[in-house]
């Protein structure tokens, strides 16, 4: 009763705030002006993230006040909650992330400024107690070390903070993801006996309905970078919390958040290969393709739901079932990434042959 007030307290919290910043309209500040990477005609307010956070911070302290177990503000791990994060260094982590990413909001910065400060923020979570030990896949693990793993850990969170943002740029995609992504969290760490990590993720969950509320196609308000990079900084630090305290593979993980993990890491590697920035604003992204070929943000979007839940059901059945069956489900995985890249490219070359 006591999560799921925490988690009412969130989503209220971060409606409100949203649906204030909606219709109060964009302002002088935090708009989203539509250019090269957009997928709307009109400026809409990029100030969604500020509503995220005080929802998220809001939750969090009705949580540690009303004494969810090991969700308190303690620097360490506390006795009688399982394996928790110093609290302190992943808020700071988070509080740098914020802060770049509300100068970026207000004033587009340097993907260098931020890069550096997405590091830092990785550094804050290895601080933090929570460094990848080990990578465990079907049938085994390898072993990271005490210098590898930091640097894996460092990476792997600068890396979820930018795919979340370039991930952010259809109506209800990042929100969404993170309303299913996180309350898979929740659901895979249950039997963990971690009552912080299942109340902060579906706290995190909560609080993005209630922003998905305005932002469900056609958007009131965006996310913009401090909602989007926020969420992903989260999303890593659940991911390697749900490991070390409930045992969750960090590939069980990876799957649940996997739309926007193979989506960006395919076409970022693609816009190497042909020579581009990858910093530079673009639609290249299999979500951004299908709408431009017609499908739109509604049809899109609830089709990427559906393929968010189907990853989150298949994370959770992965967990309980035997080696040989993880195996086989994360092949089907594979393959079945494989054919939905397949079958964009190729609708696009239908497409383009009607024209």
């Amino acid at each position: 009763m006591v999560i799921a007030f925490a988690a009412g307290v969130a989503f209220t919290a971060t409606a409100i705030g949203a649906g204030w910043l909606a219709f109060r309209g964009p302002g002088r500040w935090f708009v989203d002006r539509p250019g090269a990477r957009s997928l709307h005609d009109r400026p809409v307010s990029r100030a969604g993230g500020i509503a995220i956070l005080s929802g998220l911070a809001a939750g969090l302290l009705v949580g540690a006040i009303m004494e969810v177990p090991g969700l308190g503000l303690g620097l360490g791990l506390e006795s009688g909650a399982g394996p928790v994060p110093a609290y302190g260094w992943v808020l700071a982590g988070g509080f740098l992330i914020v802060c770049v990413s509300l100068a970026d909001d207000a004033r587009p910065i340097s993907p260098a400024i931020r890069i550096v400060a997405h590091l830092a923020a990785g550094g804050c979570v290895v601080l933090s107690g929570l460094p990848a030990e080990g990578l465990a896949f079907p049938g085994g693990a390898l072993e990271l070390g005490t210098v590898v793993g930091p640097v894996f850990t460092v990476l792997f969170v600068a890396w979820m903070v930018n795919l979340y943002n370039f991930m952010d740029g259809m109506d209800g995609f990042a929100g969404g993801m993170a309303v299913i992504g996180f309350t898979a969290l929740a659901v895979l760490c249950v039997g963990g006996g971690t009552a912080p990590i299942v109340a902060a993720s579906l706290i995190v969950a909560a609080a993005s309905l209630g922003f998905l509320l305005f932002n469900f196609p056609p958007a009131k308000i965006f996310m913009g970078d401090v909602g989007s990079s926020l969420l992903g900084f989260l999303a890593a630090v659940g991911m390697l919390w749900a490991e070390r305290a409930a045992s969750v593979p960090l590939w069980v993980s990876v799957l649940v958040f996997s739309p926007f993990i193979v989506d960006a890491s395919v076409t970022l590697a693609r816009r190497v290969l042909a020579g581009e920035k990858p910093w530079q604003s673009h639609r290249g992204h299999f979500y951004q393709r299908l709408v431009l070929l017609g499908w739109g943000h509604r049809k899109t979007v609830v089709r990427e739901y559906a393929l968010m839940l189907l990853c989150a059901v298949s994370a959770v059945v992965a967990q309980r079932v035997a080696v040989g069956v993880q195996t086989g489900l994360l092949g089907a995985w594979v393959a079945g990434y494989a054919v939905l890249i397949l079958a964009v490219t190729g609708l696009e070359r239908r497409v383009g042959a009607g024209t």
